[in-house]
């Protein structure tokens, strides 16, 4: 409790408003949400299937594959982010051909941002949504298949409803933990007000000059992250 009690009893509240109301912080916020919520997409997108195919398929391999989509998890962000340049930028074993054939280039753009994103928040909805999964029975869809479904009609139909609370709440997590990605972001997508400088990398960069400016960011994601707790309660009290 002693930094967050710190952060409160520092903070210019005189002065918040004006800090608050400044063309940066408003820019930084508006990209933090716009990139936040498409990370949070891509990994609802890429996440969702992958939950399912951990938590009901079974193939040589499974374990591998589950370490390996969690470990951006315990990944350091800059090491994912040096990572990410390495797959990815112009000279990346895959960027390279990106930027050849399509002339897409991700590094640096805010493309980029949300890129960096999705890698670190994925995490959090795979497992959240596998362990719901794991949790449903698996008879409703045996059954809609056994009336003539097929395995994708009966997922769309019966198994996601059944785990919507568990997709949602993945999908929290990982949009809050997208908010607040820093060493990937910056790593891969550079520091570009406008562009690529999120809420986090504004935080930082006004602490060196700014110190009230930085508090007052921070406030702003320490209430962003108070919000997803207290969404969260209801789902986190049931389960215990």
């Amino acid at each position: 409790m002693l930094p967050l009690v710190a952060l409160l009893v520092r903070a210019p509240w005189r002065s918040l408003p004006d800090q608050l109301t400044s063309v940066a912080v408003w820019q930084a916020l508006r990209l933090s949400l716009i990139t936040a919520t498409a990370a949070t997409a891509v990994a609802l997108v890429l996440g969702v299937p992958l939950a399912w195919l951990l938590a009901r398929a079974r193939f040589p391999g499974r374990r591998l594959l589950r370490a390996l989509v969690t470990l951006p998890l315990v990944l350091p962000p800059v090491v994912g982010g040096v990572a990410l340049l390495l797959a990815l930028g112009r000279n990346g074993i895959v960027g390279r051909w990106l930027d050849s054939a399509f002339g897409v280039t991700l590094p640096f753009t805010t493309a980029g941002v949300v890129v960096a994103e999705a890698f670190v928040a994925m995490p959090f909805l795979v497992i959240s949504v596998e362990g719901t999964l794991r949790a449903a029975d698996p008879r409703y869809e045996e059954a809609a298949t056994t009336l003539g479904a097929s395995r994708f009609t009966a997922f769309r139909r019966v198994t996601l409803p059944m785990v919507a609370p568990g997709v949602a709440a993945g999908a929290v997590l990982a949009w809050a933990r997208a908010l607040g990605e820093f060493g990937a972001t910056i790593t891969f997508a550079g520091n570009f007000p406008g562009r690529t400088q999120t809420m986090p990398l504004s935080v930082y960069l006004a602490l060196q000059s700014d110190p009230a400016a930085a508090i007052a960011l921070s406030l702003v994601l320490l209430a962003v992250s108070i919000a997803v707790l207290a969404g969260l309660r209801d789902r986190w009290m049931a389960a215990s």
